[in-house]
């Protein structure tokens, strides 16, 4: 096993060799770094945000979480207490300082905590930017005013994320017109807010803010909210339940601009694509949440003559290998899904691919979770796709308002939708809107993954009373009918 060593008073620069060098810490380049630690590989990880976790810890999973729990406590406390048998005295207003310093808590506690399972698992830690130098020299630029470095590596593996993607025309100034990192550290609850995409990000955002006190419009080109995955039945149910909360929706709308004027509010110009009518708002703020776009600034990636796409992604073979069978490439700055639990499985999967020459990842069963209230989640297959692959299949609800334990929890908003095989009743897909639907779609990943048929499921005894007799129910009601509703 290669040791690291540093070396030359002459230029200053440390230099090292590391079995493998993991470019990037976030959840897919962290995970990486752990598990070839724990295979026994001489480890390095290269971080230039001065914290691990990458986006998702620090600007996007764990920080919008915090702000979602923490304004659903204030909602129920606001509307809901009395009919829960509370009584609250006196005026229940939100912190919005003692939010964000809860927010940051969190995001501090996690970051170091990976600070630590690096040292626990030997792994070796770079604060900086890493740069190829070659095909197999990578060097960092650090950001704490150390030594530069020289890294050697046998196997090198790029996990540099994403960022998000740019608005023509639109300029981002993080106080007025803010992207999804500003949205998490407003200094005011804005009393209108407007956003630009009705994607998960967009509507998270939006559900805090709107419990908070602000007036929220989404405006979203699609036809449906949701994004990419989201069944149509689902994306319906999900627009309805985020109206009766107070979210005014313009489907079909193109923005055209959006600029601040002299009074500090944002002019904001879009066409109803259907009728092609200008039509204009104005928000006190505007998010523009439409999606997000690889990141691989300052890679020094031409340097070797790395492949890209059209998309701006690393172009990998299956085994996350680029064109040079040393340098791997997993999570958003490559191909598939943008989320924090695949680019994980991606890492495990490449370091497993070094050490054995094997290593699994199945995308047909990526969990997709809305953290609103309710929450929205699924995996596997919609009915959509299902269709348009010819595919026969069968469906299956049982709402939450027909299950014992949300009715006693006064949270029975949402339903379980299986879909399966029309022959074998193997599960192809599971949809949820309900309350804790991003633990509950656990059980359908397992299902999935070991192709379990909805007797399976079925005939699998759920404890009573809790909300997961939902999900057993839903299956029951794909070939038979439910006991309870």
């Amino acid at each position: 096993m290669l040791r690291s060593f540093s070396t030359t008073a002459r230029n200053a620069t440390k230099t090292a060799k590391h079995d493998v060098v993991v470019i990037g810490g976030g959840p897919g380049g962290y995970v990486a770094a752990i598990k070839a630690a724990q295979l026994g590989f001489n480890t390095a990880c290269i971080e230039k945000r001065g914290a691990l976790g990458g986006t998702c810890l620090n600007v996007g999973c764990i920080p919008s979480k915090a702000l979602l729990n923490n304004s659903h406590l204030f909602h129920q406390v606001k509307h809901e207490a009395s009919k829960r048998g509370i009584d609250i005295s006196g005026d229940v207003k939100p912190n919005l300082g003692n939010l964000m310093k809860a927010k940051e808590t969190a995001v501090k506690q996690l970051t170091g905590g990976i600070e630590m399972l690096f040292k626990k698992n030997g792994v070796t830690y770079y604060k900086g930017n890493g740069s190829f130098v070659d095909e197999h020299q990578v060097k960092v630029d650090p950001i704490d005013g150390s030594e530069d470095s020289i890294l050697t590596a046998n196997n090198i593996i790029i996990a540099t994320g994403s960022e998000p993607s740019p608005f023509p025309g639109i300029e981002i100034d993080q106080e007025k017109i803010v992207d999804s990192t500003g949205a998490l550290s407003l200094k005011e609850i804005p009393k209108r807010l407007a956003i630009i995409g009705g994607g998960i990000i967009g509507l998270e955002m939006g559900s805090v803010w709107s419990r908070l006190g602000s007036e929220v419009t989404v405006l979203e080109f699609q036809k449906a909210i949701g994004g990419a995955g989201m069944d149509a039945e689902v994306s319906k149910a999900t627009q309805k339940f985020l109206s009766k909360q107070g979210l005014k929706f313009q489907l079909g709308a193109k923005v055209v601009s959006a600029v601040k004027n002299s009074n500090g509010e944002v002019d904001i110009e879009f066409e109803d694509t259907k009728s092609g009518k200008i039509e204009k708002i104005q928000a006190d703020v505007l998010l523009v949440a439409v999606g997000r776009r690889p990141y691989s600034s300052n890679l020094n990636a031409e340097k070797i003559g790395l492949d890209f796409d059209k998309r701006n992604r690393v172009v990998i073979d299956s085994e996350y290998k680029t064109k040079f069978s040393h340098i791997q490439c997993i999570g958003d700055v490559t191909f598939g899904p943008m989320l924090a639990h695949k680019a994980e499985e991606e890492g495990i999967a490449a370091v497993e691919y070094i050490k054995t020459g094997h290593g699994h990842v199945n995308y047909g069963n990526i969990p997709a979770v809305m953290y609103s209230h309710p929450e929205v989640a699924w995996t596997g297959k919609n009915e959509e796709e299902l269709k348009e692959a010819g595919i026969k299949y069968k469906t299956g609800k049982f709402p939450f308002i027909a299950n014992s334990r949300a009715k006693t929890n006064m949270d029975t908003e949402g339903f379980v939708k299986f879909i399966a095989d029309a022959e074998t009743q193997r599960v192809l897909g599971v949809h949820i809107i309900g309350p804790n639907a991003g633990e509950m779609i656990a059980e359908a990943g397992l299902a999935i993954e070991y192709g379990a048929s909805c007797e399976d499921i079925y005939r699998t005894c759920h404890a009573h009373p809790t909300l997961s007799e939902a999900f057993k129910e839903a299956a029951m009601a794909v070939f038979d009918k439910p006991v309870n509703f």
